[in-house]
């Protein structure tokens, strides 16, 4: 049988990767993808979106437990008879999952892209060998075959960090992926790493009623966050019930008893304390390894393939995208990045109704979806003034806002920086209910080069969380209306 050939193949079906194709296919080329998991990718299958769903099960867990602040009641006493079905809200979140799953087959097919199941390697001059792979279910997937490709994508993504001191073996010392897919809650739970995966699978095990720690070696949680944000999240969590110990190293785990033993380097000297269970949540790694990047000649450094600001490699006829090339991690950039990457492939083969920019990786959003949530983009404060800016900031609490009083949750706050001197957005930071809605409005400001004034200008709808955002930034040059 002949060789299938294509204009562009990409290698990976997450966000990143099956976006990539579909815009690729609107372009006018021929395009497969290849994947040797399940359609979908990390994001889809363990990652983004089941995480949401075991945290909106939890946030539920947390709203049934103060429903007398809402002016109900349930059974005799007024408080709620309810307890978490640990195996049931994973199941749930699963199905979820199954469900992003289809979705992406489907767009597979509405686009007409050839979807090959199996492990890619590249073998030079555009040819891609294929091997029969195993999904995550222990699927046997995929045929040995070859294809090729003017130009090759690889949007592999990447896979949970491990340290020295912390192996997993998947049973008492656990990744992200094992946390997720565990049916059964430990008693006690260590989560070592304070990013937006420790404190969002910190907030989820303690509302289905595990015994919560987190440890984290820098001075904060969430510590890429602007530190007024941080401190609230600490404030937080401490008054619902999960230990936090900042400024800390996690130097070793015994796990050859019942209970696995961690001993932690404090300021005070080392502490050893016993867990049912550690979660390791100490980042992630670029999937760059088996695929053939060297040998045909593609840099990687430090776990991450080396691109430049189209996402081509050294090597001709070859992008990478997404978690594989590096910080930051985040679907919505592995999207982007692709994106741009195969509108100036279009551009550079005479496609003139194209017209694709370098990304601005200083208007990224974060988001991190435990509650309260934290939506963030641009610099922080810190940040703003270590760049040489003078800045204007301002603050709204959401103790202030009409709408979180309503919802009864006024846990957190908008803070905005703007430049001292032009009235430039230069960061947002939300701390608060649904947060992770409400940067968007920032991020698309900011992309316009909005100002201060045109913000305050805008009219926002009363009452709303959104707000916040004009009143923190009428704050900031001291014309607050509700504070």
């Amino acid at each position: 049988m002949a060789t299938p050939s294509y204009d562009i193949v990409v290698i990976g079906s997450g966000p990143g990767g099956y976006e990539t194709a579909i815009r690729a296919t609107q372009l006018g080329f021929k395009t497969a993808i290849i994947e040797k998991n399940k359609l979908g990718g990390v994001c889809l299958n363990i990652g983004c979106i089941p995480t949401k769903a075991l945290l909106k099960s939890a946030e539920v867990m947390a709203q049934m437990n103060h429903l007398g602040d809402y002016g109900l009641s349930f059974g005799g006493d007024g408080a709620p008879a309810i307890e978490p079905d640990f195996a049931a809200v994973v199941k749930r979140s699963r199905g979820v999952a199954d469900k992003m799953n289809k979705g992406v087959g489907f767009l597979m097919k509405k686009n007409k892209i050839d979807v090959i199941m199996g492990k890619a390697t590249l073998q030079g001059g555009g040819k891609i060998a294929i091997e029969p792979s195993e999904t995550m279910d222990g699927e046997k997937v995929g045929e040995k075959g070859e294809v090729t490709a003017k130009h090759i994508i690889v949007a592999t993504g990447a896979r949970a960090r491990e340290i020295p001191p912390l192996p997993v073996d998947g049973k008492k010392v656990v990744d992200y992926k094992q946390a997720m897919l565990q049916t059964e809650k430990p008693g006690s739970l260590l989560v070592v790493g304070a990013g937006a995966i420790g404190v969002e699978f910190a907030y989820v095990y303690h509302h289905m009623g595990t015994e919560v720690t987190i440890v984290e070696v820098q001075d904060r949680l969430v510590p890429v966050e602007d530190k007024d944000v941080s401190k609230e999240l600490e404030r937080a969590y401490k008054k619902m019930g999960v230990t936090v110990m900042t400024g800390v190293q996690l130097k070793e785990v015994n796990t050859k008893g019942k209970k696995v033993k961690a001993t932690i380097t404090t300021k005070k000297g080392d502490e050893t304390l016993e867990f049912d269970q550690v979660l390791s949540a100490v980042g992630v790694v670029g999937n760059v390894e088996g695929i053939g990047l060297e040998e045909v000649g593609v840099k990687v450094e430090r776990g991450a393939i080396q691109v430049d600001e189209y996402f081509r490699t050294g090597v001709d006829g070859i992008y990478a995208i997404g978690d594989v090339i590096g910080a930051p991690w985040l679907a919505h950039v592995a999207s982007h990045e692709g994106i741009t990457c195969v509108e100036k492939i279009a551009q550079d083969e005479g496609n003139t109704e194209v017209h694709p920019h370098p990304i601005d990786y200083n208007n990224v959003p974060g988001c991190t979806y435990c509650q309260p949530q934290i939506g963030s983009v641009g610099y922080t404060e810190d940040a703003a003034k270590e760049a040489g800016y003078e800045v204007k900031v301002g603050k709204f609490p959401f103790t202030a806002s009409g709408k979180a009083a309503a919802i009864g949750d006024t846990t957190g706050f908008v803070k905005v920086v703007y430049d001292a001197k032009y009235g430039e957005w230069l960061g947002c930071h939300i701390i608060g209910h649904e947060a992770t809605e409400m940067i968007a409005e920032a991020v698309t400001a900011r992309t316009l080069e909005t100002t201060a004034h045109e913000v305050m200008a805008a009219m926002h709808p009363h009452p709303t969380l959104s707000e916040a955002v004009m009143e923190a930034t009428r704050a900031a040059y001291g014309m607050p209306i509700n504070i």
